[in-house]
């Protein structure tokens, strides 16, 4: 099947509008010096109209996705079948040990069957990963719907699994220096060796664009050396290139870290008030994340940065102006939204976990991710206790549930 028609499959009904919670609403925490792990379908809400763009090479790149899909049977079929709970743990990504559950993984993902599973820590070779995903597949599987299995596997310093059997990959700076026939041919073999150890999704590439003047005091990504370069022209094409690769083996990507952390010095997964103070709604820098959405990736990872110039009041995966409004709306993205960590960040640490969760879907957001896994139950018990009070929060949840479902259709994760 090509791009368009996986797209296609891809999208679940259309959102109610629904307006997001403020982060004005929650004091902000002051630096924290806690060690953290790496780490929408929303319209705008009733008061808001997405701008025309005002850059071209930023928002007029069309996505491969119409914004009304088709009639899905198979997925309204599996939405019937779930309970409220069943549905609401579609929506959290938990991070597990690469080297397999432990007991306390096994028994939370036996509890919550979550929608996907994220590998944290170092990892083992790809024979030992294969055993253990395919472990964590069968306990995590509810109804005929298997996990999402996802890891960090940009390369340089963010490769989670380095093992026997996977490829050191060199950082995006290297990357960067090859064609880009090249870097899909290699992202392909990766790509590979991903999916023979059971992993279907790589939380890749960064479509960050950090600019010549702030470098490696970008803490996030230039001094990681995670980005394609310092310009977007330099950056789309390798992350179209990237994409593309992993897509010839069948493994699905994320562009990162919507709308941008090329920007900012603090990395929030360490630092709290972390604040881009230049990126604009229609910037020149956001056409990168375009290349990858029109290259076909799957996912885009909402930052959670606030953006003082698109929405001072909310950090970004709690905005429904940066989700509904300029990803859903400008770039015409209908395809599935997912959290950076939202469970071990420093940044959102002063958020009770619950609220984590209800405002990034009221925002229009998909996909939690909590590197924490002792917070599964409390972020489904939160989304599950806000359905029940809000209907339209309701539909909300079921818009969202029914993106990841079909996504995993499309990609056998699911049957009917």
């Amino acid at each position: 099947m090509n791009t368009t028609g996986r797209r296609v499959l891809a999208v679940a009904a259309a959102a109610t509008l629904l307006a997001g919670c403020s982060d004005s609403d929650t004091p902000t925490a002051g630096p924290s010096t806690a060690p953290s792990s790496s780490i929408t379908r929303q319209t705008p809400p009733p008061t808001e109209t997405p701008a025309p763009s005002q850059t071209p090479s930023a928002t007029s790149t069309p996505s491969a996705t119409p914004s009304t899909p088709p009639a899905n049977g198979c997925v309204e079929q599996k939405l019937q079948q779930l309970t409220l709970r069943e549905q609401a743990a579609q929506l959290i990504m938990t991070g597990i040990s690469t080297k397999g559950m432990t007991a306390a993984e096994r028994s939370i993902a036996k509890a919550q069957k979550p929608g996907g599973l994220l590998l944290m820590g170092p990892g083992a070779s790809a024979s030992h990963t294969r055993t253990a995903m395919a472990a964590a597949t069968t306990t995590a599987t509810v109804k005929g719907i298997k996990p999402f299995i996802a890891a960090d596997q940009e390369g340089g310093k963010i490769q989670r699994l380095k093992g026997s059997g996977f490829d050191r990959i060199p950082a995006a700076t290297v990357q960067a220096t090859w064609s880009d026939d090249k870097l899909t041919a290699r992202a392909k073999t990766w790509g590979g060796q991903l999916k023979q150890a059971g992993v279907n999704m790589d939380l890749a590439p960064v479509a960050d664009v950090v600019p010549a003047s702030l470098g490696d005091k970008n803490a996030p990504i230039g001094a990681l050396d995670r980005g394609y370069g310092d310009t977007p022209g330099k950056v789309g094409p390798h992350v179209a290139a990237f994409v593309k690769g992993m897509e010839q083996a069948g493994v699905m990507t994320s562009v990162k870290h919507f709308p941008g952390l090329g920007r900012v010095k603090g990395n929030t997964d360490f630092s709290s008030g972390v604040v881009d103070t230049v990126t604009t709604r229609h910037d020149d820098y956001l056409s990168t994340f375009a290349a990858g959405i029109q290259a076909g990736s799957d996912l885009v990872m909402v930052s959670t940065v606030t953006y003082t110039k698109i929405d001072p009041n909310n950090r970004a995966v709690f905005s429904p102006t940066v989700i509904g409004g300029m990803l859903r709306g400008d770039l015409g993205y209908a395809g599935v939204v997912i959290t950076d960590d939202v469970g071990a960040a420093a940044e959102v640490a002063s958020v009770p976990a619950g609220q984590r969760a209800t405002r990034f879907v009221a925002a229009g957001g998909d996909i939690v991710i909590t590197a924490k896994a002792s917070l599964t139950s409390t972020m489904v018990n939160a989304l599950v206790a806000k359905a029940e009070q809000d209907k339209t929060f309701a539909a909300a949840l079921q818009s969202s549930v029914g993106r990841v479902l079909a996504l995993k259709q499309n990609r056998g994760l699911l049957s009917c």
